[in-house]
Protein backbone atom coordinates (compact mmCIF):
# COMPACT_ATOMS: atom_id res chain seq x y z
CA UNK A 1 0.00 0.00 0.00
CA UNK A 2 3.05 2.39 0.65
CA UNK A 3 4.16 1.76 -2.50
CA UNK A 4 1.01 2.08 -4.50
CA UNK A 5 0.59 5.52 -1.99
CA UNK A 6 3.75 6.95 -3.63
CA UNK A 7 3.19 6.07 -7.11
CA UNK A 8 -0.23 7.66 -7.33
CA UNK A 9 1.28 10.74 -5.40
CA UNK A 10 4.24 10.83 -8.33
CA UNK A 11 2.03 10.08 -11.57
CA UNK A 12 -0.88 11.09 -11.35
CA UNK A 13 -3.23 12.10 -13.18
CA UNK A 14 -1.30 9.60 -15.16
CA UNK A 15 -2.06 11.45 -18.64
CA UNK A 16 -2.21 14.85 -19.90
CA UNK A 17 -5.09 16.88 -19.09
CA UNK A 18 -7.08 18.48 -21.76
CA UNK A 19 -5.39 21.97 -23.01
CA UNK A 20 -7.25 24.58 -20.81
CA UNK A 21 -7.25 27.79 -23.56
CA UNK A 22 -10.70 29.54 -24.92
CA UNK A 23 -11.81 32.31 -26.75
CA UNK A 24 -13.16 35.09 -24.58
CA UNK A 25 -16.04 35.31 -27.00
CA UNK A 26 -16.74 39.42 -26.22
CA UNK A 27 -13.68 40.51 -27.30
CA UNK A 28 -10.70 39.63 -29.13
CA UNK A 29 -8.38 37.33 -27.10
CA UNK A 30 -7.63 33.99 -26.20
CA UNK A 31 -8.09 33.13 -21.86
CA UNK A 32 -5.01 30.60 -21.00
CA UNK A 33 -5.88 28.44 -17.66
CA UNK A 34 -3.21 26.47 -15.39
CA UNK A 35 -2.85 23.68 -17.94
CA UNK A 36 -2.83 25.84 -21.16
CA UNK A 37 -0.76 26.53 -23.81
CA UNK A 38 -0.37 27.53 -27.97
CA UNK A 39 1.97 26.28 -30.08
CA UNK A 40 3.31 27.66 -33.66
CA UNK A 41 2.93 25.76 -36.97
CA UNK A 42 5.91 25.81 -38.15
CA UNK A 43 9.54 27.36 -37.21
CA UNK A 44 10.56 30.97 -37.37
CA UNK A 45 13.63 31.18 -39.67
CA UNK A 46 15.02 34.81 -40.18
CA UNK A 47 15.99 35.79 -43.78
CA UNK A 48 19.28 36.22 -44.46
CA UNK A 49 19.25 40.17 -45.74
CA UNK A 50 17.24 40.36 -41.80
CA UNK A 51 19.91 42.44 -39.39
CA UNK A 52 20.19 41.72 -35.68
CA UNK A 53 17.35 44.27 -35.23
CA UNK A 54 14.00 42.95 -33.60
CA UNK A 55 11.06 44.10 -31.56
CA UNK A 56 7.97 42.24 -29.57
CA UNK A 57 4.71 43.68 -28.95
CA UNK A 58 2.45 41.44 -26.31
CA UNK A 59 -0.92 42.99 -25.18
CA UNK A 60 -2.05 40.33 -21.98
CA UNK A 61 -3.90 40.68 -18.53
CA UNK A 62 -2.45 38.24 -16.15
CA UNK A 63 -4.80 36.37 -13.82
CA UNK A 64 -3.04 36.63 -10.65
CA UNK A 65 -0.25 39.57 -9.70
CA UNK A 66 1.43 37.21 -7.65
CA UNK A 67 1.90 34.26 -10.07
CA UNK A 68 5.14 32.65 -12.04
CA UNK A 69 5.03 31.49 -15.33
CA UNK A 70 6.18 31.57 -18.44
CA UNK A 71 3.85 33.54 -21.26
CA UNK A 72 5.80 33.48 -24.58
CA UNK A 73 9.12 31.26 -25.43
CA UNK A 74 11.00 31.18 -28.40
CA UNK A 75 12.70 27.37 -28.46
CA UNK A 76 15.08 26.11 -31.64
CA UNK A 77 15.80 22.87 -31.30
CA UNK A 78 18.74 22.54 -33.59
CA UNK A 79 20.98 23.86 -30.14
CA UNK A 80 18.72 23.84 -27.50
CA UNK A 81 18.31 27.66 -27.13
CA UNK A 82 15.32 29.28 -25.70
CA UNK A 83 14.54 33.29 -24.94
CA UNK A 84 11.30 33.52 -22.62
CA UNK A 85 9.40 36.18 -21.37
CA UNK A 86 8.48 34.99 -17.98
CA UNK A 87 6.03 36.62 -15.17
CA UNK A 88 7.90 36.69 -11.89
CA UNK A 89 5.15 37.46 -9.31
CA UNK A 90 5.09 41.34 -10.10
CA UNK A 91 8.28 41.77 -12.34
CA UNK A 92 8.86 41.24 -16.06
CA UNK A 93 11.55 38.65 -16.55
CA UNK A 94 14.06 38.25 -19.70
CA UNK A 95 15.86 35.03 -19.98
CA UNK A 96 17.82 33.69 -22.62
CA UNK A 97 19.35 29.90 -21.51
CA UNK A 98 19.98 27.05 -23.06
CA UNK A 99 18.62 23.50 -22.17
CA UNK A 100 21.29 22.18 -19.96
CA UNK A 101 20.80 24.93 -17.61
CA UNK A 102 24.32 27.12 -19.12
CA UNK A 103 24.83 30.48 -20.30
CA UNK A 104 22.09 31.64 -18.41
CA UNK A 105 21.30 35.93 -19.05
CA UNK A 106 18.50 37.10 -17.11
CA UNK A 107 17.23 40.73 -17.14
CA UNK A 108 14.36 41.66 -14.47
CA UNK A 109 12.14 44.61 -15.09
CA UNK A 110 10.31 45.37 -12.11
CA UNK A 111 6.47 46.04 -11.09
CA UNK A 112 5.18 45.28 -14.53
CA UNK A 113 2.19 42.81 -13.53
CA UNK A 114 0.87 45.11 -10.76
CA UNK A 115 -1.96 46.36 -13.52
CA UNK A 116 -4.92 44.81 -15.10
CA UNK A 117 -3.84 44.40 -18.29
CA UNK A 118 -0.04 45.98 -19.78
CA UNK A 119 1.06 46.39 -23.45
CA UNK A 120 4.42 45.21 -23.38
CA UNK A 121 7.09 46.20 -25.86
CA UNK A 122 10.55 44.83 -26.41
CA UNK A 123 12.90 46.48 -28.77
CA UNK A 124 16.53 46.26 -29.62
CA UNK A 125 19.05 47.06 -32.39
CA UNK A 126 21.19 43.67 -31.21
CA UNK A 127 23.37 45.35 -28.55
CA UNK A 128 20.67 47.81 -26.79
CA UNK A 129 17.18 46.24 -25.62
CA UNK A 130 14.67 49.03 -24.02
CA UNK A 131 11.27 48.02 -22.15
CA UNK A 132 8.50 49.80 -22.79
CA UNK A 133 5.18 49.53 -20.40
CA UNK A 134 1.96 50.94 -22.19
CA UNK A 135 3.92 53.23 -24.53
CA UNK A 136 6.18 54.42 -21.66
CA UNK A 137 9.96 53.60 -21.84
CA UNK A 138 10.73 51.44 -18.19
CA UNK A 139 14.15 50.20 -18.66
CA UNK A 140 16.82 50.14 -20.79
CA UNK A 141 19.78 47.33 -20.82
CA UNK A 142 22.81 47.28 -22.58
CA UNK A 143 24.43 43.84 -21.38
CA UNK A 144 20.71 42.14 -23.01
CA UNK A 145 21.27 42.30 -26.28
CA UNK A 146 18.37 41.17 -28.26
CA UNK A 147 19.00 39.59 -31.73
CA UNK A 148 16.26 38.44 -34.40
CA UNK A 149 18.30 35.43 -34.16
CA UNK A 150 16.82 34.95 -30.51
CA UNK A 151 13.15 34.93 -32.09
CA UNK A 152 14.44 31.60 -34.21
CA UNK A 153 12.38 28.51 -33.72
CA UNK A 154 9.22 27.39 -32.15
CA UNK A 155 6.90 30.22 -30.71
CA UNK A 156 5.86 28.65 -27.73
CA UNK A 157 2.83 30.49 -25.57
CA UNK A 158 1.75 29.96 -21.94
CA UNK A 159 4.53 27.31 -21.41
CA UNK A 160 7.89 26.50 -21.21
CA UNK A 161 9.32 24.21 -23.87
CA UNK A 162 11.53 22.01 -21.30
CA UNK A 163 9.30 21.74 -18.33
CA UNK A 164 5.70 22.68 -17.46
CA UNK A 165 6.34 26.51 -16.53
CA UNK A 166 2.84 27.44 -17.22
CA UNK A 167 1.00 31.15 -17.41
CA UNK A 168 -2.66 31.87 -16.55
CA UNK A 169 -4.46 34.72 -18.03
CA UNK A 170 -5.35 36.77 -21.16
CA UNK A 171 -3.72 37.20 -24.12
CA UNK A 172 -5.34 40.12 -26.33
CA UNK A 173 -2.11 40.44 -29.24
CA UNK A 174 1.13 39.84 -30.55
CA UNK A 175 3.84 40.86 -33.24
CA UNK A 176 6.90 40.74 -33.89
CA UNK A 177 9.02 42.95 -35.87
CA UNK A 178 12.46 42.39 -38.05
CA UNK A 179 13.43 46.23 -36.95
CA UNK A 180 13.66 48.37 -33.90
CA UNK A 181 11.08 50.28 -32.84
CA UNK A 182 10.83 54.45 -31.77
CA UNK A 183 9.68 55.92 -29.24
CA UNK A 184 7.30 57.17 -31.11
CA UNK A 185 6.38 54.02 -33.01
CA UNK A 186 5.65 52.41 -29.74
CA UNK A 187 3.88 55.00 -28.41
CA UNK A 188 1.34 54.99 -31.62
CA UNK A 189 1.11 51.18 -31.53
CA UNK A 190 -0.22 51.46 -27.91
CA UNK A 191 -2.50 53.97 -28.95
CA UNK A 192 -3.73 51.53 -31.83
CA UNK A 193 -3.82 48.41 -30.08
CA UNK A 194 -6.10 49.91 -26.99
CA UNK A 195 -8.55 51.73 -29.13
CA UNK A 196 -8.69 49.89 -32.47
CA UNK A 197 -7.41 46.20 -31.59
CA UNK A 198 -4.34 46.64 -33.86
CA UNK A 199 -1.09 48.33 -34.45
CA UNK A 200 -1.12 50.52 -37.87
CA UNK A 201 1.90 49.42 -39.78
CA UNK A 202 3.88 50.20 -43.22
CA UNK A 203 3.29 48.48 -46.07
CA UNK A 204 7.25 48.88 -46.67
CA UNK A 205 8.06 47.54 -43.67
CA UNK A 206 5.32 45.00 -42.33
CA UNK A 207 5.75 42.59 -39.28
CA UNK A 208 7.02 39.24 -39.27
CA UNK A 209 3.99 38.00 -37.58
CA UNK A 210 1.01 39.88 -36.26
CA UNK A 211 -1.78 38.08 -34.32
CA UNK A 212 -5.02 39.79 -33.31
CA UNK A 213 -6.85 36.98 -31.99
CA UNK A 214 -9.89 38.13 -33.39
CA UNK A 215 -11.42 34.60 -34.97
CA UNK A 216 -13.40 33.25 -31.69
CA UNK A 217 -13.49 29.69 -32.58
CA UNK A 218 -11.56 26.80 -33.79
CA UNK A 219 -8.08 26.26 -33.05
CA UNK A 220 -5.83 28.03 -35.12
CA UNK A 221 -4.51 31.51 -34.44
CA UNK A 222 -4.25 33.10 -38.08
CA UNK A 223 -1.00 35.65 -38.14
CA UNK A 224 -2.29 38.59 -40.41
CA UNK A 225 0.67 38.10 -42.45
CA UNK A 226 1.01 36.67 -45.66
CA UNK A 227 2.14 34.26 -45.87
CA UNK A 228 3.32 33.47 -42.15
CA UNK A 229 3.03 31.24 -39.40
CA UNK A 230 0.35 30.28 -37.49
CA UNK A 231 -0.41 29.56 -34.17
CA UNK A 232 -2.06 25.76 -33.06
CA UNK A 233 -4.04 25.44 -30.17
CA UNK A 234 -3.58 21.63 -29.36
CA UNK A 235 -6.43 19.46 -27.92
CA UNK A 236 -4.30 18.36 -25.29
CA UNK A 237 -2.31 20.15 -22.72
CA UNK A 238 1.77 19.45 -23.89
CA UNK A 239 5.17 20.43 -23.01
CA UNK A 240 7.23 20.45 -26.55
CA UNK A 241 10.70 19.00 -25.57
CA UNK A 242 10.22 18.00 -22.37
CA UNK A 243 13.05 17.07 -20.19
CA UNK A 244 14.06 13.66 -18.78
CA UNK A 245 15.95 13.75 -15.52
CA UNK A 246 17.01 17.20 -15.73
CA UNK A 247 20.80 17.28 -13.81
CA UNK A 248 20.91 18.66 -10.14
CA UNK A 249 22.95 21.71 -11.12
CA UNK A 250 20.20 23.24 -13.54
CA UNK A 251 17.74 22.23 -11.14
CA UNK A 252 19.07 24.15 -8.65
CA UNK A 253 16.95 27.20 -6.91
CA UNK A 254 18.40 29.82 -4.35
CA UNK A 255 14.26 30.44 -3.39
CA UNK A 256 12.32 29.30 -0.21
CA UNK A 257 9.80 26.31 -2.51
CA UNK A 258 12.88 24.26 -3.90
CA UNK A 259 14.02 23.52 -0.18
CA UNK A 260 10.55 22.93 0.68
CA UNK A 261 9.54 20.62 -2.28
CA UNK A 262 13.35 19.07 -1.11
CA UNK A 263 12.13 18.18 2.47
CA UNK A 264 8.80 16.90 1.42
CA UNK A 265 10.63 14.70 -1.51
CA UNK A 266 12.41 13.23 1.51
CA UNK A 267 9.63 12.62 3.98
CA UNK A 268 7.58 11.52 1.11
CA UNK A 269 9.94 8.01 1.15
CA UNK A 270 10.38 7.81 4.53
CA UNK A 271 7.45 5.18 4.86
CA UNK A 272 8.75 3.41 1.86
CA UNK A 273 11.97 2.94 3.48
CA UNK A 274 10.75 2.04 7.08
CA UNK A 275 8.17 -0.69 5.74
CA UNK A 276 10.58 -2.10 3.36
CA UNK A 277 13.46 -1.60 5.56
CA UNK A 278 11.64 -4.14 7.90
CA UNK A 279 10.24 -6.32 4.95
CA UNK A 280 14.05 -7.39 4.06
CA UNK A 281 15.90 -7.39 6.98
CA UNK A 282 13.27 -9.16 9.41
CA UNK A 283 10.49 -10.82 6.80
CA UNK A 284 12.96 -11.87 4.11
CA UNK A 285 16.09 -11.88 6.10
CA UNK A 286 17.69 -10.75 2.75
CA UNK A 287 21.67 -10.48 2.91
CA UNK A 288 22.54 -7.09 3.19
CA UNK A 289 18.86 -5.99 4.00
CA UNK A 290 19.44 -1.92 4.38
CA UNK A 291 21.03 -1.55 1.68
CA UNK A 292 18.71 -3.63 -0.62
CA UNK A 293 16.19 -1.05 0.68
CA UNK A 294 17.75 1.90 -0.19
CA UNK A 295 18.63 0.44 -3.93
CA UNK A 296 14.43 -0.24 -3.72
CA UNK A 297 14.22 3.12 -3.15
CA UNK A 298 16.23 4.44 -5.64
CA UNK A 299 14.91 1.91 -7.95
CA UNK A 300 11.32 3.24 -7.20
CA UNK A 301 12.19 6.74 -7.71
CA UNK A 302 14.23 6.40 -11.00
CA UNK A 303 11.56 4.73 -12.49
CA UNK A 304 8.71 7.32 -11.47
CA UNK A 305 11.13 10.38 -13.14
CA UNK A 306 11.35 8.19 -16.23
CA UNK A 307 7.66 8.00 -16.39
CA UNK A 308 7.06 11.98 -15.33
CA UNK A 309 9.03 12.69 -18.33
CA UNK A 310 6.14 11.37 -20.59
CA UNK A 311 3.43 13.91 -18.39
CA UNK A 312 3.46 17.06 -19.63
CA UNK A 313 2.18 18.37 -15.42
CA UNK A 314 5.03 16.74 -14.00
CA UNK A 315 9.08 17.47 -13.83
CA UNK A 316 11.79 14.76 -14.05
CA UNK A 317 15.24 15.82 -12.44
CA UNK A 318 17.88 13.95 -10.72
CA UNK A 319 17.17 16.23 -7.42
CA UNK A 320 14.57 14.22 -6.73
CA UNK A 321 16.04 10.82 -7.30
CA UNK A 322 18.34 12.06 -4.77
CA UNK A 323 16.30 13.49 -2.36
CA UNK A 324 13.58 10.01 -2.35
CA UNK A 325 16.23 7.58 -1.90
CA UNK A 326 17.98 9.64 1.17
CA UNK A 327 14.38 9.40 2.41
CA UNK A 328 13.97 5.88 1.98
CA UNK A 329 17.47 5.68 3.92
CA UNK A 330 16.25 7.85 6.70
CA UNK A 331 13.03 5.20 6.78
CA UNK A 332 15.55 2.10 6.85
CA UNK A 333 17.32 3.94 9.62
CA UNK A 334 14.29 4.50 11.99
CA UNK A 335 12.91 1.76 11.87
CA UNK A 336 16.62 -0.13 12.73
CA UNK A 337 16.84 2.30 15.85
CA UNK A 338 13.08 2.19 16.93
CA UNK A 339 11.43 -0.64 15.94
CA UNK A 340 13.72 -3.27 16.98
CA UNK A 341 13.76 -2.85 20.14
CA UNK A 342 9.76 -2.13 20.23
CA UNK A 343 9.29 -5.81 18.71
CA UNK A 344 11.35 -7.28 21.29
CA UNK A 345 9.77 -5.09 24.32
CA UNK A 346 6.24 -6.47 22.55
CA UNK A 347 6.26 -10.03 20.73
CA UNK A 348 6.73 -12.90 22.88
CA UNK A 349 9.93 -15.09 22.39
CA UNK A 350 8.10 -17.82 21.40
CA UNK A 351 5.36 -15.94 18.63
CA UNK A 352 8.21 -14.23 16.98
CA UNK A 353 8.39 -17.34 14.29
CA UNK A 354 4.74 -16.70 13.29
CA UNK A 355 5.13 -12.96 12.49
CA UNK A 356 8.14 -13.89 10.26
CA UNK A 357 10.21 -11.83 12.16
CA UNK A 358 12.51 -14.40 14.22
CA UNK A 359 15.71 -12.35 13.84
CA UNK A 360 14.51 -9.73 16.39
CA UNK A 361 15.75 -12.46 19.20
CA UNK A 362 19.16 -12.33 17.78
CA UNK A 363 21.71 -11.14 18.85
CA UNK A 364 21.27 -7.64 21.05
Amino acid sequence: MTLCGILVVGLWPFHSPKNQVRWLGNQNGIRIDRYGTVVSSGHFQPASSDGPSCSLEVWLKPRLTWDKGTFLAFYNPLNSRQFSLQQYYTDLLLQRDGKNGYRQTDLYVDEVFRRKQALITITSDGQDTAVYLDGNLVTRSSRFGLSLMDLAGELIVANSPWQSHSWSGELRGLAIYTNELTMDQVAQHYEDWTQKGKPAVAESNPPLALYLFDEQTGNIVHNQVKPGIDLYIPDRYLVFDQICLEPPWSEFRTQREYFKNAVINIAGFIPLGFFFGAYFTSARQVKHGVLAAIVFGALVSLAIEILQSYLPTRDSGVTDVITNTLGTGVGVALYRVAALPLARALVPKHWAPFFGVPSIWGKR
